[in-house]
């Protein structure tokens, strides 16, 4: 298997949760872990044994070093990381339990990478030597620097070369709060893109149509149908479908669709969830690191699947999984204590 190098651009996050299943401040503390969309994928991504560098800016203060130290211990590039005068982005989980929902509170505005001058960034320079793009729909919708940013580093990639990959994390209130136009964005970045993380959901957001059908499958068929109409470049969609039977037990799928056709996974059982936070993530650098081994699009998606399915029963939002876990997980191994 040839190793591809993936440059990932994103926000570094620290987050806060409340201990167990409290409310937020409940009792006067929080457990801390770093994370982020695109940091999760590029620690995924080295999880795997691939390259993975983050570009990004962190506080020039000991809560960016923390996040640096944390890519760094994962085996993630973090030269490209600039630091600068302000304060980390944030955000505060609560974890939910039996009818309450988990909740998830930004605190992002005004953040050292927020702030972060996009003309700032010599895309030519940084992507020098990468295989591959990484960008979410939530970096864009950091604020109007961050996305001109992204789209800029999306454009540059197409231009020299570098193919680039689009994960749809489409943040409502995080577009709101600056009145940003998401799916005109979110459009341009798709519109450079070679594999996208989307679903049916995405696509009718940022192509402004509607794909209501008989079944969720023709919806979901006619909304890959547009996507790959609308957009030339997209070789293919990788997408999970996820059924919450309550808020620890999910049934998660996935299919990888190409111009062809499309590859799919039946569901997936995962009683007793610990932390569905990152799961996407895994998924993205799951199914590139199944796309790159060569195996074919199958056991791509049934590794995505597995490495999002692992990920459920990792604290935090990095999926710490190895390829010798996640093979098992995939072959449905056995669950004694391995000693």
């Amino acid at each position: 298997m040839s190793t591809p190098s993936f440059a990932c651009f994103g926000e570094i996050l620290i987050r806060l949760a409340a201990p167990g299943r409290e409310l937020l401040l409940q009792t006067p503390r929080l457990e801390a872990h770093i994370g982020g969309a695109e940091a999760n994928v590029a620690v995924g991504l080295a999880m795997l044994g691939m390259r993975a560098r983050m570009i990004s800016v962190v506080a020039d203060n000991p809560l960016g070093e923390a996040a640096l130290g944390e890519l760094r211990r994962r085996n993630v590039d973090a030269a490209a990381v600039g630091r600068a005068p302000g304060r980390m982005g944030l955000y505060f989980l609560t974890t939910g339990a039996v009818r309450r929902p988990s909740e998830v509170l930004y605190d992002r505005h005004g953040s050292a990478f927020a702030e972060s001058d996009p003309e700032g960034y010599d895309w030519s320079s940084l992507l020098k030597g990468a295989d591959w793009l990484h960008l979410s729909g939530v970096t864009p919708a950091i604020g109007q620097k961050a996305a001109a940013a992204a789209v800029a580093a999306a454009r540059t990639a197409n231009d020299i070369g570098v193919r680039v990959s689009f994960d749809g994390n489409y943040r409502a209130q995080l577009w709101k709060r600056w009145k940003g136009d998401g799916p005109s964005t979110l459009r341009n970045i798709l519109d450079c893109a070679e594999i996208a993380f989307i679903n049916e959901r995405d696509v009718e957001l940022i192509l402004g149509m509607s794909f209501e059908g008989a079944d969720i499958s023709e919806r979901r068929e006619r909304a890959y149908e547009a996507a790959f109409a609308a957009f030339p470049r997209l070789k293919l969609i990788a997408a999970t479908n996820r059924i919450q039977h309550g808020v620890d037990h999910h049934e998660i799928s996935g299919v990888l669709a190409s111009r062809v056709g499309k590859t799919e996974l039946r569901a997936c059982d995962l009683p007793g969830v610990v932390d569905r936070i990152g799961a996407g993530d895994a998924f993205a650098a799951g199914v590139h690191y199944g796309l790159a081994s060569g195996k074919g699009d199958q056991y791509a998606i049934d590794f995505g699947v597995a490495a999002a399915a692992l990920k459920h029963s990792i604290p935090g939002d990095m999926n710490l999984a190895s390829v010798q876990q996640i093979e098992a997980a995939m072959e449905g191994g056995a669950l004694d204590v391995r000693r």
